[in-house]
């Protein structure tokens, strides 16, 4: 899943960010509003992690722009004002969630994760492909029964894969999803990764190719063929 921290407290956003990455997401980070009013412009988030009061464009301010756009986008407000007339204020400006300073880690991840939930149309508990099954809330893969230690990233990417259920997704779109804004578009971290999750797969194969187009995980009665 991809994640924005909008966060003018450098320390925390950092913080924050370094966690999320630890649980497996993809994020990016702005300081300040105008900042984070860009970048969720121009990138499809599933959840922004926005703190209520920023300098300049407030936090409020850049929730209304989010829920204006008409995206998907989740957002949980965080504030160091903890009264319920403020959390009511929060949700009333579209919000999703909303969550006091100081909060525990262990409570931002799992409310994100739930709102990422929510961002995404909803996915089976398991996904699946021949004898291949990966657990997205496990965070576990295993082949024929077999568990298979997957990096991060590989996780991320057989994810994606699974459940566009036989769609081809392109590189960007893997890289976007599962990569943070500190990716370079133009290296080969995606057609690396899909080489190493291949191996760690095994055969048959079950990644398809498209050549020019991306990659793909055949539904149920395609074969796969990989370059």
């Amino acid at each position: 899943m991809r994640i924005l921290v909008v966060e003018d407290e450098v320390p925390l956003a950092d913080a924050i960010a370094r966690g999320l990455r630890r649980e497996g997401m993809a994020v990016d980070v702005a300081y300040d509003g105008e900042s984070g009013h860009e970048k969720s412009s121009v990138t499809r988030y599933d959840v922004v992690v926005l703190d209520r009061d920023l300098p300049g464009m407030s936090g409020d301010e850049l929730c209304k722009e989010i829920l204006s756009s008409g995206a998907l986008t989740r957002v949980i407000m965080l504030t160091a004002s903890a009264g319920i007339d403020d959390r009511v204020a929060g949700l009333s400006m579209g919000a999703d969630d909303y969550l006091a300073k100081p909060f525990a880690f262990p409570e931002l991840v799992a409310r994100v994760r739930a709102l990422a939930r929510r961002a995404t149309p909803a996915t089976p508990p398991l996904l699946s492909a021949r004898d291949v099954e990966l657990d997205p809330a496990r965070r576990t893969v295993s082949r024929g029964g077999v568990p298979i230690e997957l990096t991060r990233k590989e996780f991320g990417v057989l994810e994606v894969l699974l459940a566009a259920k036989g769609s081809v997704v392109s590189s960007e779109e893997l890289l976007e999803r599962v990569w943070d804004e500190n990716a370079d578009p133009f290296t080969t971290t995606v057609r690396v990764t899909v080489m190493t999750l291949r191996k760690k797969l095994g055969e048959p194969g079950i990644i398809d190719t498209v050549v020019g187009s991306g990659y793909r995980v055949p539904s149920a009665g395609n074969g796969s063929t990989e370059d």
